[in-house]
C-alpha cells in the first residue's frame, strides 16, 4: 500500500462546480494478470496508458459503479451500502466474462482510499462525495474473446443536486435499451453507449429524458434514462416495474422499496403499461411520476409525453415522493436511525 495520510482540506470551490469534470487527488488501481487480482494501491490521480490493441477499445468488456459518502451529523463519513454495490459490480462484472473482484480490493479499496479524502466530503445535506469504481479488459489482442487482463480503477468526484427541476421526458417508442436475455441487468458500459443517441434526440425535442419501453412490445416501462422509474398513485401505492434481465437491480430502487412501507405505502412491482399511467392521469388520478439512481436519487418528472400527447404528473410540495427522498437522506446522514445496516462508517 502507499502511504496512508490523510489529505488536506482541497483548494476547491464546493458551492459552484460541475459534477463529475473534477476528480480529487487520489485514485486506487488494482490489476489482474495470471489468473489473480494485484493488492490495490492508491496513489495520485493521473493519466492511464493503454496500447491501441487493448480489448475494452474494441469489445466493449467495461464495468462500472456509482455510490456515494456522506458527511453526517456526528462528523463522521459514511459510505453508503457499500457491501451492497459490490455485490452488483461482481454481477455485473460475471455477464460481462470479467472476473469478480475480492472484497479486500472493492470493499477495503474503497474505504481506505474515501478516508485518505474525507477531506472532500463536507457537512452540506445537498452533497455528497461520488464514487465510481470501473474495470476495462487491458489484454492487448484483437480478437473476438475475454481478455486475460484488466484493470480496475476508483475515482471519486464532488456531486451536488443532479438535476435541479423537475423533469419533462419522453416516452421512446423507436429505439429501446435492452432485450430480454441481453445485458441490461449489468451495468456496462455498452448499455449506456446505446442510450445516447435516441436521449440526444429527446432533448433536441425539448425533453430531459427518456422512458424505455420493453423491447418486444414496446408497451411495457422499464427504466427511465439512467434510472429506475418509479409511480405513487393517489399518496398510497408505490408502483416500479419488476426486475428482469433488461432492468438493472438500482441499490437506490432497492432502498426505496424498503423504507416505502415505514411510511405507509403499499409497494407493488410489476409489469405496468404505459398505457395504464397515461389513463390514470387523464382520469384525475394523483400520479407522482420519479426517476431513482445514485447520482440523481430521487428525480421528480412533471410531464410525460407520448405519441405527441403530454401528461401532467404530480410534483407539488405535499408529494410523497419528497418524503421518502427526506427519509433516505436522514439515514445516509445519521439523523435516523439505520435499521438497515446500509452505512458504512470510515
Amino acid at each position: 500500500m502507499m502511504n496512508e495520510t490523510i489529505t488536506e482540506k482541497p483548494d476547491f470551490d464546493f458551492d459552484n462546480f460541475t459534477f463529475g469534470v473534477q476528480a480529487t487527488d487520489q485514485m486506487l488501481v488494482a490489476k489482474y494478470k495470471n489468473g489473480s487480482w494485484s493488492d490495490f494501491q492508491i496513489g495520485p490521480v493521473k493519466n492511464i496508458s493503454l496500447s491501441p490493441l487493448a480489448m475494452c477499445l474494441h469489445y466493449g468488456q467495461t464495468v462500472f459503479e456509482g455510490l456515494k459518502a456522506f458527511k453526517t451529523v456526528d462528523g463522521k463519513v459514511n459510505i453508503f451500502r457499500l457491501e451492497s454495490h459490490y455485490k452488483r459490480m461482481n454481477r455485473s462484472l460475471e455477464r460481462m466474462a470479467m472476473p469478480p473482484l475480492p472484497a479486500s480490493c472493492f470493499i477495503d479499496g474503497i474505504r481506505e482510499l474515501v478516508n485518505k479524502e474525507s477531506q472532500w466530503v463536507i457537512d452540506d445535506p445537498e452533497y455528497a462525495l461520488y464514487i465510481r469504481p470501473f474495470a476495462i479488459a487491458t489484454e492487448n489482442k484483437l480478437g473476438v474473446d475475454a481478455s486475460h487482463e484488466y484493470l480496475f480503477m476508483v475515482i471519486l468526484s464532488p456531486l451536488k443536486a443532479y438535476y435541479n427541476r423537475p423533469l419533462r421526458v419522453l416516452v421512446e417508442t423507436n429505439y429501446i435499451r435492452s432485450a430480454r436475455g441481453g445485458a441490461g441487468a449489468a451495468k456496462n458500459g455498452g448499455n449506456y453507449g446505446a442510450s445516447l443517441l435516441p436521449q440526444q434526440k429527446a432533448k433536441q425535442a425539448g425533453f430531459d429524458q427518456i422512458i424505455w419501453l420493453d423491447a418486444s412490445e414496446k408497451k411495457y416501462i422499464e427504466e427511465s434514462g439512467t434510472m429506475n422509474i418509479m409511480f405513487i398513485l393517489n399518496g398510497k401505492t408505490l408502483l416500479t416495474p419488476a426486475l428482469s434481465d433488461s432492468i438493472l437491480d438500482g441499490i437506490t430502487r432497492d432502498s426505496i422499496l424498503k423504507l416505502a412501507p415505514e411510511l405507509g405505502l403499499k409497494v407493488e412491482e410489476r409489469t405496468i403499461q404505459i398505457t395504464e399511467i397515461l389513463d390514470r392521469v387523464s382520469a384525475g388520478e394523483k400520479v407522482e411520476a420519479f426517476g431513482v439512481g445514485t447520482a440523481a436519487v430521487i428525480s421528480p418528472i412533471e410531464e410525460i409525453s407520448y405519441k405527441d400527447d403530454l401528461f401532467e404528473t404530480y410534483v407539488q410540495e405535499d408529494a410523497v415522493m419528497y418524503r421518502i427522498k427526506n427519509k433516505l437522506s436522514e439515514i445516509r446522514r445519521g439523523i435516523s436511525p439505520d435499521h438497515f445496516s446500509w452505512s458504512d462508517l470510515v
